[in-house]
């Protein structure tokens, strides 16, 4: 084999307030979708702080990540593109919300559903991730933030 598969590391978040959770409607190539507050892991930066980063961006809520839901591995397979994906999803403590900020580009808006709306909606989902981390986290799945180590190498950009 002469290529190396090198999957794409993203980072999302699972956000419940008052038995609803925290979810984006945005733009991709196959039209609008659901998804967690999510993004590609920047150089430079930990899975948590990409995590704070992402959900900051694109929902305008201070997130602090507590606690590690899982690591999920998908594939998408589209016309022009076949990407795997490797997702952290944390949960942790939502924070202050910022009216004045903007949205990433591509995000229509944010949307608080119960359980049974996402459930209900899994056709518009951007992943099975989406699914699949909010009911780890309704199960009770939650692991130390200690178990991601980030190597000191790894916190400066290339």
């Amino acid at each position: 084999m002469d290529t190396r598969w090198k999957p794409h590391v993203t980072v999302a978040t699972v956000i419940e307030k008052e038995g609803r959770f925290l979810l984006v409607e945005e733009h991709t190539p196959e039209g609008l979708r659901l998804n967690n507050p999510a993004g590609h892991l920047d150089p430079g930066e930990s899975p948590a702080d990409g995590c704070a980063r992402e959900t900051l961006e694109e929902t305008a809520w201070q997130f602090t990540p507590t606690a590690l839901v899982g690591i999920y591995l998908s594939r998408s397979q589209r016309a022009t593109q076949d990407i795997t994906y490797l997702r952290f999803t944390f949960c942790g403590e939502l924070g202050a919300f910022d009216a004045t900020r903007s949205l990433d580009t591509g995000i229509v808006r944010t949307l608080w559903l119960t359980p049974d709306e996402i459930r209900q909606s899994t056709a518009r989902h951007r992943s099975p991730m989406v699914l699949q981390g909010m009911e780890d986290y309704l199960k009770g799945q939650r692991y130390p933030m200690a178990l991601i180590h980030t190597d000191a190498s790894a916190l400066s950009p290339p």
